[in-house]
């Protein structure tokens, strides 16, 4: 972000009181729906790390842990660029119920990315987690189990969420003032 102040921040959207029974009613959600099966967590780093480490805390019944890293790029010969892995998953996923969970799904492209890579390693089931829905922005649609928050277009910091790696620390989402 270099020396430059980041933009101001706006009201909170979503307090952390509000995060936290959000996430514990999907929490319940899912124990209910993988009852009897050991699901698999796989975040999207980096802005799903807090929720991932918050949800998987209040899911009580046994889940493993696996983390995926994403990056778009562009080259020259491309219009719009495509999304590539930098840190794939770290287990065998064949034959394994994944619980994919993101911050945010917006325009759905570089989720349905996730949803084939995952696709093609044969689980037995895949299902999403956000923790926010912007539906107005999709271009594809993907299949969304659970879902935290829908929001509208604005720019939210914090739980995880930055602004050039600004912000993530905080406790709440926050409108950013651009």
């Amino acid at each position: 972000m270099g020396s430059a102040a980041p933009p101001a921040l706006a009201e909170v959207v979503f307090d952390a009181e509000a995060i936290g029974r959000r996430v514990s009613e999907l929490a319940l959600e899912i124990e209910a729906d993988y009852r009897g099966r050991l699901p698999v967590l796989i975040g999207v780093l980096k802005s799903s790390v807090v929720f991932l480490a918050d949800l998987a805390r209040a899911i009580h019944m046994p889940v493993e842990i696996d983390i995926l890293a994403i990056s778009s790029y562009t080259r020259a010969s491309e219009r719009g660029g495509g999304v590539r892995f930098e840190t794939d998953a770290s287990m065998p996923l064949e034959g394994r119920h994944l619980i994919v969970v993101e911050d945010i799904v917006d325009t759905g492209l570089t989720l349905q990315y996730v949803l084939r890579n995952l696709g093609v390693r044969l689980p037995a089931s895949i299902a999403v987690c956000s923790l926010l829905d912007r539906p107005h922005r999709r271009i594809v649609d993907v299949p969304l189990r659970y879902r935290g928050f829908e929001i509208g277009d604005e720019f939210l910091v914090g739980y995880g969420l930055d602004y050039r790696e600004a912000y993530r620390h905080l406790p709440e989402l926050r409108r950013l003032v651009l």
